[in-house]
C-alpha cells in the first residue's frame, strides 16, 4: 500500500474515531432520557414510594429538556432563525399539567433523539468537506542551509503560515505540499486526489509547479514556495469550503419561516379540540386533548430536515470535486437557464496538443529534432502553447529514447517566446519574427520564404515557429480539439432543459464554429472583446425567470426574493474570464488543481478540471432540492394529518408523541438521502 493512501486511510479511521467520541459526547442527554425511562419503568408498578421516585425523575428529565429547549430558542432568535422548538415546550408543559407523565419522557426521547439524529445525520453530510479541512497542511520544513541542493538536511519545522515567498522547503513521503511552489527536485510523483479526485499520481519534473494539499509519493522532494499559506490554492479551496460549511440556503431560511405558520396551525388545532372537548367534557378533558393534539406538532421537517438536505447536497457536490462558496449557489444551480461556456480550455482541451511538425525545405532536422529542440525550452514558459509541446517532445523522446539534452541560458521575451542553447545550438521558439531574430538582414529574406512555403493552417490549428542558430528549422503545429465529453456533456444538459447554450471566445469565427460543431452548440460568439463578453452575459439577464414549484416560490417569497430575472451562469477558467465570471449569476471556474482557478470571480470551483460536472452540479442542485421538498411537506402533511385524529381523540397522548417520533425520523432520514445518488 502506497504511503499516501495508508496516510489517508490512517486520517479516515482517525476521523470516524473522533465522530463518535463527539457523537456521545454531544448527546448525553440522550443516554440519560432512556436511562431514565429504564429506572422509571422498573420503579412504576413496585408501589407507591417506587411510583413517585419514577415521576420525579421523569418530571426532572422534563423540566430539563424545557430548559434545554428555551435556552436552543433564545440562541436561535438572536442568530437570527426561528426558534419553533416552542412547540416541543409547550407539549412538555402540557404533558406534566395534565400528568401525562410517560407521554412527557416521549417527548424528551423525541427533543434527545432529534438532536442526535441531527448531529448524526450533520457529521454524515458534512464528511467529504470535513476530509478537505483535515487534510490541511499546518506546517512546512524550511531549508535553512545556504545551498539547499547540496544538502536538504538541514532544515526546520514551522508553521505554515510563517513560510515566505522564496523559501526552500523539504516534503517528506507521504507529507502534503504546505504552500504553491516550483520543483527543485529532479523528480516527485504526487497525489492529487484530495484537490482534483484524480486517482492515479501525477509524475512531476523539475521545474514544474506543484500545488498545496498534493501528497508526495514515496522519496522526499525538495521547491521552493511560490505563494505564502493564505494565497495557496488548496487554501483557496478551504474558504469556499468553510463558507459553503457556515451559510444557509434561501430555501432553508425560508422553511425556518414557515415553521411560524405550522405552530399556528398545530395551536389552533389545539386550541380548537380543547375548547370542543371542555364544552362537553369538561376542562381538564379538554386540557387532554390538547395536549394529545400539541405532541404531534413537529417542526423537525423544517428546522432539521431541510438544512440536512442541503448540507448532504453540499457534501455531495465535494465527492464529485465540485466546491460552492454557499449553499444559495447549491439552489441557483437548478435553477440556471442560460449556460455561457468559454472555449479555450473549458470546451476544449486545457491545452492545445501538437498535431504535427512542418519542416522547411532544405532542413537539416527532422521533425522529431524539432520538438526535441524546443520541448525542454517551452518548459521554461508560460505561453498556453507551451504544455502541448512539452508533452509532444517527452513522448517523442521516449518512443525514440533520446538522450535528456543539456540545456542554460534561457530567456523568455515574454509575448514573443523563448530562447535558450541546447546542446550547444542557440535554439529560438515563439513569432516569426522572435525566432528569425539573429539572422542577419541577407540571409532574413530566404529565411521568411521558407517559412512563407509551409502548408497552410486549418480553421482550428494554431503554431509556434522553431529556429537553430539563426536558421529556420520549421514550424509546430497544434490543434484546439474539443474535450472528448464535452459533446456528451452539452447533450445532457440540453436533456435536462437547458436549451439556451452560448460560446462566448475571443478567437476568430471560424475556429469557434469548427469546436462549436463537434460538441452541438449552435450560438455562437467569436472574436469578443472582454467586456463585449460581459455585456451579452448581462443581457441575458431579461430572459423570463424560470418556473418554480409552489412550495419553493412561496418560501422566496417568504425570505423578500423576488424573481424577476432569468438565471445565468458562466463556465471559464476562473482567470481570464473573471470578469465574466462575476457578471453571471453563477460563475463556474474549472481547473486541474494546478491553477488558481479558486478566484474570487468564481462561486463555484470544479477541481478535476471535467466538463461533464456541470450537468452533474445542475443534477446534483435538482435532486437536493426535491429531497429538501418531499422531506418537508411530507414531515408536515404527516403531522397535520395526525393532529386531526388526536383532536377527535383516535390517537392517545403517549401514541402520539410515538408517532411524532416516527415522522422526525423519516423527514430527516429522507433529508439525509441528499447524499445519494438517485439516477437522473
Amino acid at each position: 500500500m502506497s504511503q499516501p493512501v495508508q496516510t489517508a486511510r490512517t486520517s479516515q479511521q482517525r476521523q470516524k474515531s473522533s465522530l463518535l467520541a463527539e457523537f456521545c459526547k454531544e448527546n448525553i442527554a440522550l443516554f440519560v432520557t432512556i436511562g431514565v425511562g429504564i429506572i422509571a419503568g422498573i420503579l412504576w408498578n413496585l408501589g407507591k414510594v417506587p411510583n413517585i421516585i419514577a415521576i420525579v425523575l421523569i418530571v426532572a428529565m422534563t423540566l430539563y429538556s424545557i430548559y434545554d429547549d428555551v435556552k436552543a430558542i433564545i440562541a436561535d432568535l438572536k442568530a437570527g432563525h426561528v426558534g419553533a422548538d416552542v412547540l416541543a415546550v409547550i407539549s412538555l408543559v402540557a404533558a406534566l399539567g395534565v400528568q401525562q407523565f410517560w407521554a412527557a419522557w416521549v417527548v424528551d426521547l423525541m427533543v434527545f433523539s432529534g438532536a442526535a439524529i441531527e448531529s448524526y445525520a450533520d457529521s454524515r453530510a458534512k464528511r467529504n468537506l470535513t476530509l478537505l479541512l483535515d487534510a490541511a497542511p499546518s506546517e512546512a520544513h524550511v531549508i535553512t542551509t545556504s545551498d539547499p541542493t547540496h544538502d536538504a538536511r538541514q532544515w526546520k519545522t514551522v508553521p505554515v503560515e510563517q513560510v515566505a515567498v522564496g523559501d526552500h522547503l523539504l516534503v517528506r513521503p507521504g507529507e502534503t505540499v504546505p504552500v504553491d511552489g516550483v520543483l527543485e527536485s529532479e523528480t516527485a510523483t504526487l497525489d492529487l486526489s484530495m484537490i482534483n479526485g484524480e486517482p492515479l499520481p501525477r509524475d512531476m519534473e523539475n521545474g514544474e509547479k506543484v500545488v498545496s494539499g498534493a501528497i508526495n509519493g514515496s522519496a522526499a522532494m525538495r521547491m521552493r514556495a511560490t505563494a505564502r499559506s493564505g494565497d495557496s490554492q488548496y487554501q483557496k479551496i478551504l474558504d469556499l469550503v468553510r463558507s459553503a460549511e457556515t451559510s444557509r440556503a434561501t430555501v432553508v431560511r425560508s422553511a425556518d419561516i414557515l415553521a411560524v405558520p405550522f405552530t399556528i396551525i398545530s395551536l389552533t388545532i389545539g386550541i380548537v379540540a380543547w375548547i370542543c372537548t371542555a364544552s362537553t367534557m369538561g376542562f381538564a378533558e379538554g386540557a387532554l386533548r390538547f395536549t394529545q393534539v400539541l405532541v404531534l406538532a413537529t417542526p423537525c421537517p423544517l428546522l432539521i430536515a431541510a438544512p440536512v438536505a442541503y448540507m448532504g447536497g453540499t457534501g455531495r457536490l465535494a465527492h464529485a470535486g465540485i466546491i460552492i462558496k454557499t449553499q444559495d449557489v447549491l439552489e441557483n444551480l437548478g435553477r440556471v437557464t442560460h449556460i455561457f461556456f468559454d472555449k479555450t480550455g473549458t470546451l476544449t482541451d486545457k491545452r492545445p496538443d501538437v498535431s504535427r511538425v512542418d519542416t522547411v525545405a532544405g532542413s537539416p532536422w527532422t521533425g522529431a529534432q524539432v520538438l526535441a529542440f524546443a520541448g525542454p525550452l517551452e518548459k521554461y514558459s508560460v505561453h498556453i502553447l507551451a504544455h502541448g509541446i512539452v508533452k509532444a517532445s517527452r513522448e517523442t523522446a521516449k518512443k525514440d529514447q533520446l538522450a535528456a539534452p543539456e540545456i542554460h541560458s534561457v530567456r523568455e521575451d515574454p509575448g514573443n517566446g523563448v530562447e535558450g542553447s541546447v546542446n550547444g545550438h542557440l535554439v529560438r521558439v515563439g513569432r516569426h519574427s522572435f525566432v528569425l531574430g539573429t539572422a542577419d538582414e541577407a540571409d532574413r529574406a530566404s529565411q521568411d520564404a521558407l517559412l512563407a512555403g509551409l502548408p497552410a493552417l486549418a480553421p482550428n490549428e494554431m503554431h509556434t515557429y522553431v529556429s537553430v542558430d539563426g536558421k529556420a528549422a520549421g514550424r509546430i503545429v497544434l490543434e484546439d480539439f474539443a474535450r472528448t465529453n464535452a459533446a456528451e456533456s452539452i447533450d445532457e444538459l440540453k436533456k435536462m432543459g437547458i436549451t439556451r447554450l452560448t460560446m462566448l471566445t475571443g478567437d476568430k469565427q471560424a475556429s469557434a464554429d469548427a469546436v462549436a460543431r463537434q460538441i452541438g452548440i449552435t450560438d455562437v460568439r467569436a472574436e469578443l472583446l472582454p467586456q463585449e463578453k460581459v455585456d451579452a452575459v448581462a443581457a441575458a439577464h431579461n430572459e423570463p425567470a424560470p418556473k418554480m414549484a409552489g412550495i419553493v416560490r412561496l418560501m422566496r417569497r417568504l425570505a423578500g426574493i423576488k424573481e424577476e430575472h432569468a438565471v445565468t451562469m458562466m463556465v471559464g477558467d476562473g482567470v481570464n474570464d473573471a470578469p465574466t465570471l462575476a457578471s453571471a449569476d453563477i460563475g463556474i471556474a474549472m481547473t486541474d488543481g494546478s491553477t488558481t482557478a479558486a478566484s474570487e470571480s468564481a462561486q463555484v470551483v470544479i477541481m478535476n478540471d471535467d466538463i461533464a460536472m456541470v450537468p452533474q452540479a445542475v443534477r446534483i442542485s435538482r435532486q437536493t432540492k426535491r429531497t429538501m421538498l418531499q422531506a418537508t411537506t411530507t414531515g408536515l402533511s404527516l403531522a397535520i394529518i395526525l393532529m386531526v385524529f388526536a383532536a377527535f381523540n383516535f390517537i392517545p397522548v403517549v401514541i402520539g408523541a410515538i408517532l411524532q417520533e416516527f415522522v422526525d425520523v423519516v423527514s430527516i432520514l429522507w433529508g439525509l438521502t441528499a447524499l445519494f445518488d438517485k439516477k437522473k
